[in-house]
């Protein structure tokens, strides 16, 4: 439950002395691959261009909306990828916007014939800022009548700039066979201040271990390209583990690829992991459990993904919508075959 709870804890902190929240999330993290990982970049082996959009809960006001868009290229010459990515958040209710610009670089070292492992590194500039225009506070409320006079700021923040910019520094690395796959990165070294007002805030290190398994279950028809090839059929179960500061959570599931379309299901939460807030109050880590659609075409892969809400938001607060889009170029070659290179087998979307 990474940023969910922000909502209640800027309500329960407000006035406040420092801004403290969680990164964003993907449901179809392997359609974000530089988001999660910058051992990531150039992994498909050709340019490739990706978009990825979220809202969640859109039936409240304290939505979530996040949007992203990277590009990366691999260097066969030089065994490396380099990649650039911009996200930009904005946390309904508080007015909260996050910008990030990044840019990474990784390198594939073949360590033997059948296992390859890529690290990278990544560095981004943030950009961060608050409009409190929506909130009410304590003080513009008539205790009598109840009344609300919106010509009140709080003390709190007036002549506060609320905004702020820092660098940040994330690493990572995947390790993987032509089945199997293995990655991890800790984003978020430094742990830069994101503090808006006067004060320190640090944005927590965020770990990200993450990993899974390709496997075969038959082949389908001819496909229609020039491969003279068999469509895909495979079953790839992965997982995600996420921990940042007192938060941590898992994605778990798998996609049933039945070439050109792709079913996924996952389940987050930690079940036997209870949140507890500061308070000593305890909340059931069951977050979603999500379902997958995609289409994978020889350089286009596209996917929708529905998280329904098990937490105590309920339904009602209208779930989460995720929608991916991946578009692959190959400027080395006039036909759409594939490259006798290894590819990392994730899932493709």
């Amino acid at each position: 439950m990474f940023k969910r709870l922000l909502v209640l804890f800027v309500l329960a902190a407000l006035p406040f002395t420092e801004l403290k929240g969680q990164d964003p999330q993907f449901t179809q993290f392997y359609a974000a691959p530089l988001y999660i990982n910058p051992g990531f970049t150039g992994a498909s082996g050709y340019t490739r261009f990706g978009v990825n959009y979220r809202n969640q809960w859109p039936n409240l006001e304290s939505s979530f909306n996040t949007f992203s868009f990277f590009v990366d290229h691999y260097l066969q010459n030089i065994n490396s990828g380099i990649g650039f990515i911009v996200t930009t958040d904005r946390e309904g209710l508080a007015g909260l916007n996050s910008t990030s610009l990044g840019l990474s670089y990784a390198y594939q070292l073949r360590i033997s014939e059948n296992l390859i492992f890529s690290p990278g590194i990544q560095v981004s500039y943030f950009n961060r800022s608050a409009g409190f225009q929506d909130l009410v506070f304590a003080n513009q409320i008539n205790p009598l009548t109840g009344a609300i006079d919106p010509t009140i700021t709080d003390p709190s923040v007036i002549g506060q700039g609320l905004r702020t910019n820092f660098l940040d520094y994330s690493v990572g690395g995947v390790l993987y066979t032509k089945t199997l796959f293995l990655g991890a990165a800790l984003q978020h070294l430094t742990e830069p201040n994101q503090s808006l007002i006067d004060g320190d805030s640090p944005l927590p290190q965020r770990l990200t271990i993450h990993g899974g398994l390709k496997i075969k279950i038959g082949e389908g028809p001819l496909r229609k390209d020039l491969t003279y090839t068999r469509a895909e059929r495979s079953i790839t179960p992965v997982f995600q583990y996420k921990q940042q500061g007192q938060f941590s959570q898992l994605d778990i599931g798998g996609y049933i690829h039945l070439e050109p379309v792709n079913f996924g299901l996952q389940y987050r939460g930690l079940p036997f992991s209870p949140f507890e807030a500061t308070d000593g109050t305890t909340f059931p880590n069951n977050e979603a459990l999500i379902f997958i659609l995609g289409v994978t075409t020889n350089n286009f892969n596209i996917g929708y993904s529905y998280d329904y809400t098990l937490s105590e938001l309920g339904p009602s607060a209208g779930g989460a919508h995720e929608f991916s889009m991946t578009y692959f170029l190959d400027f080395n070659k006039p036909q759409r075959v594939p490259r006798n290179r290894w590819r990392i087998p994730c899932p493709k979307n």
